[in-house]
């Protein structure tokens, strides 16, 4: 049978988190205006939005209504936390739930 010193274990297991490490996206200018005007529309019309955030090793989305946006500070605040501008990846708005009946 093998045995595994611990800080081989250690480093194996380092390994193969970084293979599942990935990296951020570039966003053109394009996509960047589409964001710049889903962020106005949530923070001035109250719409729910999804902002897909970058992370190495997952992925990550905060769902809210944006409450403020500090462009020198280079970040935003969706339900009281601030998220920095540079991690963005994308956004959409939520889709409204309506009750709508066919007649």
């Amino acid at each position: 049978s093998r045995m595994m010193l611990p800080e081989h274990k250690l480093e194996h297991n380092r390994h193969q988190q970084n293979l599942k490490r990935r990296e951020q996206k570039v966003l053109d200018e394009a996509r960047w205006s589409e964001i710049a005007m889903l962020f106005s529309e949530s923070l001035h019309r109250h719409k729910e939005i999804r902002v897909k955030l970058f992370d190495a090793f997952e992925e990550l989305s905060v769902i809210g209504i944006v409450e403020r946006i500090d462009q020198r500070g280079g970040q935003f605040m969706v339900n009281g936390d601030w998220f920095r501008l540079s991690d963005v990846e994308g956004a959409e708005l939520e889709a409204e739930d309506h009750d709508f009946f066919d007649s």
